[in-house]
């Protein structure tokens, strides 16, 4: 019990799990050439953790009762890394479910605290386990061919039930220690069997983890300076008829409430991309004015023009991150968690608007963002001299300084890791459409028709 060292999270990996990448199954995670870097920064975020704990309790840990405590964690939790950002996702996904359901099904709100107490104890890592694999996505799924295209119940006993199916895009689903599993969306009734939620060790017999990556495969690591030394898999998660205790499932059957730990996972998560957006598009102005003044065109008045839309940018989705936060509400058990409308609205602003400032920024630093060479071609003895001399723009701008602030623009936003980004930038929390839903719901636009009605000097009572 207690907190985790970084070696003995590396460790902990050695339990039998099922783990495969590239067709083989991985049983030294931490000494694998790929997946084992991945590793090593999970065991730094532990050891860095570690000097941040507070009465011997990760801060990832605990449930926030105030908007200074939220606003402290977002931040811990966003430097600690991935994987301390899905645990306190996790975490804070069953809390805030629990506050929803505890009138309704107080048994299950005794199990979540068990099992938040259990993980904190033992400073576990939880990945959320939500996408199904859906099938025919015009189909319910009592209404699919194969009723294992969303992950359902397949035999009860009296100790607990079988899963059988998949659950897609889950980072570092095979670096935790536990799969947080929940329905993927609202269930009707029919889909008893749908409806389930529950926690699944990595290393459950049936589970099987297939794993792919944005790690880059360059054999130099100069060429990739942001994805080569951070990186993190993501796992296509199998229930080969996975068995599940009781005392472990936290929804089984009740329909009406199966929506209740996706749209809570929703709001974490969305919170989380949101503070990573607001850093991001920091990133991107920063590359592209650094980039702008290495080719000589920072005072162009179209370059002035496009930096200064994703100056504006940037100061949006950080503005709704601040009152996303800064409104924060108190809910059941004295729990503080974010706005909905602005965190809604700050997501959904900044995926929406992503493509745009990469367009931006790719426009201002020109073609060499993915034709530059490689920086152990500029120490070739034939070719090195010349390719400094090319790549040089004035004094000042060495040839060697802008090939590598092209392999960094390139790395962040026009390779693997940049693609990775683009996608989950969307689809992380969900999509576009629900962000939409979401803000909408909680937007005062009631408020709103009063105010234009008092405008127009027309009576509330006169509106159709």
């Amino acid at each position: 019990m207690g907190l985790m060292t970084g070696d003995q999270y590396k460790a902990s990996l050695d339990d039998g799990r099922a783990t495969f990448f590239e067709g083989e199954r991985v049983d030294d995670l931490p000494g694998h050439p790929i997946l084992g870097i991945a590793v090593d920064r999970v065991a730094d975020g532990y050891d860095w953790l570690a000097g941040q704990a507070v009465d011997g309790v990760s801060p990832v840990m605990g449930v926030p009762t105030s908007v200074e405590e939220l606003r402290s964690k977002v931040e811990v939790v966003h430097h600690a890394g991935m994987m301390a950002h899905v645990t306190y996702t996790s975490l804070m996904t069953l809390a805030t479910a629990a506050g929803r359901i505890a009138d309704v099904a107080p048994a299950y709100v005794e199990r979540i605290q068990a099992f938040v107490d259990d993980a904190t104890a033992r400073d576990l890592r939880i990945t959320q386990c939500i996408t199904d694999a859906k099938g025919d996505r015009s189909r319910p799924p009592a209404k699919q061919d194969d009723p294992d295209a969303y992950l359902h119940v397949v035999d009860r006993t009296a100790d607990g039930v079988v899963l059988r199916g998949a659950k897609l895009h889950i980072t570092g689903a095979s670096l935790g220690h536990e799969l947080l599993t929940i329905p993927t969306k609202s269930m009707k009734t029919g889909e008893e069997e749908y409806s389930i939620a529950c926690v699944v060790p990595v290393n459950a017999p049936g589970v099987k983890i297939v794993n792919t990556t944005y790690a880059p495969r360059g054999h130099d690591p100069r060429d990739f300076p942001i994805s080569g030394a951070d990186h993190y898999p993501e796992g296509f998660v199998l229930f080969d008829d996975v068995f599940v205790p009781n005392g472990r499932i936290f929804l089984d059957g009740e329909t009406t409430l199966a929506g209740t730990f996706a749209h809570c996972l929703g709001l974490w998560e969305r919170l989380g991309g949101l503070a990573a957006m607001a850093d991001g598009a920091d990133l991107l102005v920063g590359f592209a004015q650094l980039v702008a003044e290495a080719n000589g065109l920072a005072g162009e008045g179209h370059i002035r023009e496009k930096i200064s839309e994703m100056i504006i940018h940037a100061t949006v989705i950080r503005a709704c991150l601040e009152a996303a936060l800064s409104h924060a509400e108190a809910g059941v058990f004295g729990a503080v968690f974010p706005s909905e409308l602005y965190t809604n609205a700050g997501k959904y602003t900044g995926a929406a608007n992503y493509n745009l400032m990469l367009r931006h920024l790719h426009d201002i630093s020109g073609g060499a963002v993915v034709t530059a060479p490689s920086m152990s071609d500029l120490e070739n003895d034939e070719t090195g001299g010349l390719l400094r001399k090319y790549m040089g723009t004035r004094r000042g701008v060495d040839g060697e300084y802008r090939t590598r602030l092209f392999h960094a623009i390139r790395d962040f936003s026009a390779d693997a890791y940049g693609g990775w980004s683009q996608v989950t930038n969307i689809q992380a929390g969900g999509g576009l459409y629900a962000q939409r839903i979401v803000t909408r719901k909680h937007y005062d636009l009631e408020g709103a028709k009063r105010s234009a009605l008092r405008l127009a000097g027309i009576a509330e009572t006169d509106a159709p």
